[in-house]
């Protein structure tokens, strides 16, 4: 388990201000999702079963570390339904534990029990993928300021902050395995579709999801003023008074945010945002099947990644 590999990299290390927040965000565990990507695209194309854990680490630190920083700039209180580090901690602390584990991550990477030239593939795509998460949420942070982000501006900036994370782990599966590349292409493909379908649920669930069931505050995009895919929609979709009122709590911090959040849910019912971002979802994730079925391995060898694509965009949580 990750958990316990986890606990064996940190333990006795000091000083302990540093990574006892980083042992607190790994051990919480949460969906594991990145690491599962990686062990099913790398047991799709066959290979070394030994190689997984330490890309799978890798993607999981790096993950983190995103998180750590996100719930700094976005004031959460809560994730995976406990305390922040920010927030157990300070803000100091929790910016120094980001980068140490940014950089664990990277470490991590380059432990890969594979040929040199893979293991380079693999820390280019760490890279790369660690900057482009940083542009897009640099892009989330410039939108809170612009009032003239369109829907395609917004998919960009989720591609770029939540889907090249996904797409990443799938790829660096075939990458283990030596894949063609036009098959590492698909499957890194597959990945950003899923991660647009993934974000968008996770748009969803911000305004329709049981906070117990959650783990974190329900409204948090709204109280912050984030366009968000429900957003962005309702007003192209509003009536004028509609418009002038999403323009007007999107714009005001004053305003009390269960009023603010009553009205605003309000529009969206009236508008049926949540079945047309629904829409908007399954378009992606047949886009993903789509992907994935251009991948040169048997069918068989797809179900549990389809399975779990399908799990993660209709999920409650």
């Amino acid at each position: 388990m990750l958990e316990e590999y986890f606990k064996s990299l940190l333990n006795k290390k000091l000083p302990e201000n540093l990574y006892n927040p980083i042992d607190y965000i790994l051990q919480q565990g949460g969906k594991r999702l990145r690491p599962n990507l990686v062990r099913m695209s790398a047991k799709m194309f066959g290979a070394d079963e030994n190689a997984v854990r330490n890309v799978a680490a890798a993607f999981e630190m790096l993950h983190n570390f995103t998180l750590i920083h996100d719930d700094i700039m976005d004031e959460a209180p809560i994730r995976r339904g406990k305390p922040t580090v920010y927030k157990k901690w300070n803000g100091n602390v929790a910016i120094l534990a980001g980068d140490a584990l940014a950089t664990l991550s990277m470490q991590e990477m380059l432990k890969t029990p594979a040929p040199a030239e893979t293991v380079l593939q693999l820390v280019n795509l760490l890279g790369k993928t660690c900057i482009e998460v940083c542009e897009g949420q640099q892009l989330d942070l410039d939108f809170e300021t612009c009032d003239d982000v369109t829907i395609d501006d917004y998919i960009e900036m989720i591609r770029l902050k939540t889907a090249v994370m996904l797409a990443g782990c799938l790829k660096a599966g075939a990458l283990l395995a030596a894949s063609p590349a036009s098959d590492a292409e698909h499957v890194y493909n597959c990945g950003i579709y899923l991660g647009l379908a993934f974000q968008l649920r996770d748009d969803l669930l911000d305004v329709y999801a049981d906070e117990a069931e959650f783990g974190k505050m329900i409204g948090g995009d709204i109280k912050e003023n984030k366009k968000t895919y429900l957003f962005l929609r309702a007003l192209n979709d509003s009536s004028e008074e509609q418009h002038e009122k999403l323009r007007f709590f999107f714009s005001s911090d004053n305003v009390d945010f269960e009023e603010k959040f009553s009205a605003i849910k309000q529009i969206y019912s009236d508008l049926d945002i949540k079945a047309k971002t629904e829409s908007e979802i399954l378009k992606y994730v047949e886009s993903s099947f789509d992907e994935l079925s251009q991948v040169h391995v048997a069918d068989s060898l797809k179900n549990e990644l389809k399975g779990w694509i399908e799990q993660l965009t209709f999920r409650n949580k």
